[in-house]
């Protein structure tokens, strides 16, 4: 892979974000939440949710958000339904795309390279990729045995929870520690590591070398 930096100047003006969901679309509220405390200078322009029954989009809809649905099963190809997908962002004029509890499988294409983050309950590359998702990652914690764990925000390639690494913040896990107790620890960090991604984004500050990202200043 080529050194390259996906964004090339500071934006003068608020990042515009599509933010893809599969489930309740916390990850969606919090950067809402975010951009209304003037913590992250944003503006969701677009949500695009793989199921029609999930709660993110009721979500999305109770916060005048643009929202459709694509359903993964509607379409033949990978690459098929990424096109339809990174259409809809061409449209809304998307300068980066968050996967926020995305559990469909993407195809990237070129000129959405390095545009693409998605934010995962583990520290990659423990517990993650295929089936890797909500509880079951903190339930393979707990069974494992880790005495840490966190979450990481990367960019996204064509492989579940495989580019490059931008943000990690670690988490203890305790003793008495159940799955909800955990998961709420980790949500909690990753409340605080995506906005923080998604601002060294909007300013220009990323690097991506290969496999590793560098902030430059």
């Amino acid at each position: 892979m080529v050194r390259f930096r996906p964004l090339l100047a500071p934006l003068d003006r608020p990042i515009r974000l599509a933010v893809l969901i599969s489930g309740g679309g916390t990850t969606l509220a919090n950067l809402v939440m975010k951009i209304q405390t003037n913590e992250l200078d944003a503006e969701v322009r677009l949500v695009v949710s793989s199921r029609p029954d999930c709660g993110g989009v009721s979500r999305a809809t109770g916060l005048n958000l643009p929202c459709i649905v694509l359903q993964r099963k509607s379409f033949t190809t990978v690459t098929e339904f990424s096109e339809a997908i990174f259409s809809r962002c061409r449209q809304a004029e998307v300068d980066l795309v968050i996967c926020g509890g995305f559990l469909a499988l993407i195809s990237i294409p070129d000129d959405f390279s390095g545009r693409v983050m998605n934010i995962h309950p583990s520290l990659i590359p423990a517990f993650s990729g295929k089936g890797f998702h909500g509880h079951r990652v903190h339930e393979a914690v707990l069974e494992r045995g880790a005495r840490i764990s966190g979450c990481t925000v990367h960019f996204v390639d064509d492989e579940y929870d495989h580019g490059p690494i931008i943000v990690q913040q670690t988490v203890p896990v305790l003793d008495n520690d159940r799955a909800d107790d955990l998961a709420a620890r980790v949500f909690t960090s990753e409340c605080e590591a995506l906005p923080e991604a998604i601002r060294l984004f909007a300013a220009g500050r990323l690097e991506i070398d290969g496999s590793r990202v560098t902030r430059c200043d």
